[in-house]
């Protein structure tokens, strides 16, 4: 294991251990706190798409993740958190989309204090002896009083309205309207945000004033305490994005984000 774990680590062009602050600047700052998911617009080789049907044990994954949602354990931000963001680049580039959701899935269990760490070591080195390094049937589980679960509350509070039709009402006036001419806030990235890195600091016209609801990065965190926001559609000219952009140039392209984002135009 040990061949493979050197293997894995994460190449490094400038190699560093453990740098002491006056060593890192503004930029090497947003590098090194930039989320693995965030690659839009960076370069890459040519990827061959495959249509590939899914397993039995990722159609159960998703399945299982459904249900902690239904069941009030997480919301879908904090599943695409957990299973998508914090798990860094070598896991995330690493594992299958589906095994990243079972980590978020035990990851969210320990982390809510709904099992303990120790109860999810025992039970995996029990199906690890039960697979026997081959396939294995599953033979599901179950203990414990459900009554004392800590669930949040959007669940049931949304029931029958839907998500966000069940923020509707709750932002206030919207800042800014249909034309308006914004521009994406560059804020730091610390931890999660969807706004992607591409967009910021570029402007834009709001096409649509899309909807009332959490912000990501207070949803992802279960923060339905805070205070909801519009969400806007903004149009961008691709030119606008990339320099220099060799297609037509009336090429667009729309992205969701949050009002926290933007900001009007000069």
């Amino acid at each position: 294991m040990g061949d493979f774990v050197s293997q894995l680590r994460v190449a490094f062009h400038q190699l560093r251990d453990w740098a002491y602050p006056d060593e890192i600047d503004h930029n090497l700052f947003r590098a090194l706190m930039k989320t693995p998911h965030d690659v839009g617009g960076e370069p890459d080789a040519p990827a061959v798409f495959e249509e590939k049907e899914e397993e039995q044990w990722e159609l159960n994954t998703f399945v299982t993740c459904e249900v902690l949602g239904w069941r009030g354990i997480w919301t879908s931000e904090e599943r695409r958190r957990l299973g998508n963001v914090d798990v860094g680049r070598m896991q995330y580039l690493g594992f299958p989309y589906y095994g990243r959701w079972v980590l978020a899935v035990a990851r969210c269990l320990v982390d809510k204090r709904h099992i303990t760490l120790g109860e999810l070591i025992e039970r995996a080195g029990e199906v690890r002896e039960r697979a026997g390094g081959g396939l294995l049937e599953p033979l599901p589980r179950t203990s414990g009083d459900a009554r004392a679960v800590t669930r949040n509350r959007h669940h049931i509070e949304a029931l029958g309205k839907g998500d966000p039709q069940f923020f509707a009402g709750t932002a206030g006036a919207a800042r800014f309207a249909v034309g308006d001419p914004v521009l994406v806030r560059d804020l730091p990235t610390i931890f999660y945000t969807r706004t992607q890195e591409y967009l910021r600091g570029k402007p834009g016209t709001v096409v649509k004033v899309s909807y009332e609801s959490l912000a990501s990065e207070d949803e992802a965190f279960d923060r339905e305490d805070q205070q909801p926001e519009w969400f806007y559609i903004v149009r961008f000219r691709m030119t606008d994005l990339w320099e220099p952009y060799t297609g037509c140039p009336n090429d667009t392209l729309q992205a969701e984000i949050s009002e926290r984002w933007l900001q009007p135009a000069t």
